[in-house]
């Protein structure tokens, strides 16, 4: 429980930072990397090279994608829209399902590749959270009475 703590303050912290950057920077990835990217060493060099190769071609936006589909698997792009000065960003676990029923890791920023690392962190705590509720053993209370098949055999 003391681990998971301290992982949402790291990520509370990271998710600080980028909203006060201005604008992207390697380092800003970096950071990410280290701090929240649990699984991007278990990927190998090649991963580590994608992502260098497009950080070096200043793909940033790119760089971005490629460390959410390499982190979080079953986490989509599902919008991004421009408004008023700034990216709205939304991942889903479920794209399939209707927007409203949907549990969607939301951020918003003036930059694109901020606006979707903002989302990926928050993708990251949802992930966390939904880990540590389901470790917990469901309690189910015990019935009165019979129990009725209710099965039409007809």
């Amino acid at each position: 429980m003391l681990l998971a703590l301290k992982h949402g303050e790291r990520l509370g912290g990271l998710e600080q930072q980028l909203r006060c950057a201005d604008a992207f920077t390697p380092d800003l990835l970096s950071d990410v990397i280290a701090q929240a990217c649990t699984r991007f060493a278990a990927h190998g060099a090649t991963a580590k090279a994608k992502i260098d190769r497009l950080l070096e071609s200043g793909a940033w936006t790119d760089a971005t994608l490629a460390l959410l589909e390499l982190e979080l698997p079953h986490w989509k792009l599902r919008r991004l829209i421009y408004e008023d000065g700034e990216w709205l960003c939304s991942l889903s676990n479920q794209p399939k399902l209707p927007l409203d029923l949907d549990d969607v890791a939301e951020s918003s920023h003036e930059s694109l590749p901020l606006a979707i690392l903002s989302a990926f962190l928050a993708a990251r705590r949802a992930t966390a959270a939904s880990a540590a509720r389901s470790t917990a053993v469901p309690q189910v209370p015990p019935v009165e009475g019979r129990a009725v098949c209710c099965d039409n055999f007809a």
